[in-house]
């Protein structure tokens, strides 16, 4: 059974998740108080319901139940934001990831409830600095205030070299613990140092920032 999402507020953030969740295969519940926002999700939802979720009933009344993942997406209207997310955890609600504009609302979302707590804007920038400072990085995923998988696209000094050749360990302080061909979808997970890095494939690596950046 696929997993179940539930998304409150459809402004343009809420709108692309709900879509984006939809066509990766879950099932989708939008709700909206604007008639019009749940007539421009139907087609990318699996259900979109006209309700004021700030009324705790709405909660028993669409059905959202504890193992159930709900996303709050209001922008600025911090009293709303609040106010739902407090009566999803009263309601024991496990997983409540809440939009907020800045870090003086994260902090007043995560002491009323929120499991997480989002700020696109603040995301973006980071991410679009990343993309800046090292053009061969592709995406990343913090593991902990020092390490992080990197997703990059070899420089070109890689290509035609082994991973022993390259030394990366030693020179860099990273490991590669998988590569992808984008052409074929091949997949190789903690590839030998005989493995030759070529053209059209991405690496997985581990490591600290500071030292993908001499990389990159």
């Amino acid at each position: 059974m696929a997993k179940r999402v539930f998304v409150i507020g459809l402004g343009i953030f809420g709108f692309n998740i709900v879509r984006e969740l939809f066509e990766s295969g879950f099932e989708v519940i939008a709700i909206d108080k604007s008639k019009q926002a749940v007539q421009g999700i139907r087609d990318f939802a699996t259900k979109a319901i006209v309700a004021d979720a700030t009324d705790k009933a709405i909660i028993d009344r669409v059905g959202i139940q504890e193992e159930d993942t709900v996303i709050v997406s209001f922008g600025e209207d911090l009293a709303a934001s609040t106010l739902i997310t407090l009566n999803l955890k009263q309601h024991k609600i496990k997983n409540i990831i809440v939009k907020a504009p800045n870090e003086e609302y994260m902090t007043i979302l995560e002491k009323v409830g929120a499991t997480q707590v989002i700020i696109p804007e603040k995301e973006i920038a980071h991410k679009l600095a990343r993309g800046i400072i090292s053009p061969n990085v592709l995406d990343y995923l913090p593991l902990s205030e020092e390490y992080t998988i990197f997703e990059m696209a070899p420089p070109e000094s890689f290509l035609g070299k082994s991973i022993g050749e390259l030394q990366l360990r030693n020179r860099f302080h990273i490991e590669v613990i998988a590569v992808k061909n984008v052409i074929t979808d091949r997949f190789v997970m903690v590839p030998g140092a005989d493995f030759v890095v070529k053209d059209g494939e991405v690496l997985l690596v581990v490591g600290k920032e500071a030292d993908i950046q001499r990389i990159t």
